[in-house]
């Protein structure tokens, strides 16, 4: 009986996670990749955010992802639009990332996974991975490992896209198209990620 009650609490716990397009984005903070406190309060209505969990610093798909936002993001900055990548990383390990290969905007650590928690992003155990960064060998370890999850939230701070579903590697090009939509005079969006 006990056992049946944890697992009906589990999964309303997991339902009352589960965020929809519509929904208003939870309230967030996190430390930066330069250890600042970052508060998504204060952000709040200024820009459009770009928010997108990825399961590791260094690793080839999240690399593939990061660097299409990098690559990407001048043409988001004309749109008025932020973004920010999420991990159940350090800061360090976000220092070695960005560094490496030259990201240009924000990461925050998630090391217990709060943030993903708020989302209703799925987490694992975290890990850990060695990489050869600047000639040297670097152990890089996570508290949690998240799902590849990407939000858009607008300046009213509510999700206007979710994808659960996500391609590493198009994940930026997918997320430019519905900013263009955002912005667009028209105004309109698809409720959920285009294929």
């Amino acid at each position: 009986m006990f056992l049946a009650n944890a697992n009906l609490e589990e999964r309303r716990k997991d339902k009352k996670t589960e965020l929809k397009v519509g929904d208003k984005a939870p309230v967030f903070e996190g430390f930066n990749d330069q250890n600042k406190k970052w508060i998504s309060k204060k952000y709040a209505s200024k820009k459009i955010y770009v928010v997108y969990f990825y399961p590791a610093d260094m690793t080839p798909d999240c690399t593939k992802q990061a660097c299409g936002y990098r690559d990407a993001l001048a043409e988001m900055d004309r749109k008025d639009v932020e973004v920010i990548g999420i991990s159940g990383d350090t800061v360090e390990n976000h220092q070695h990332f960005k560094r490496e290969y030259k990201l240009n905007f924000t990461l925050l650590s998630d090391t217990d996974g709060k943030i993903a928690e708020a989302f209703g992003v799925p987490t694992d155990k975290g890990g850990e991975i060695e990489r050869k960064i600047s000639g040297e060998m670097i152990k890089l370890k996570r508290g949690r490992t998240a799902k590849r999850w990407t939000f858009v939230i607008d300046k009213q701070w509510k999700i206007v896209y979710k994808d659960t579903a996500v391609k590493a590697a198009k994940d930026s090009t997918k997320v430019l198209e519905v900013i263009k939509r955002l912005t667009s005079p028209s105004g309109s969006l698809p409720l959920a990620p285009s294929s």
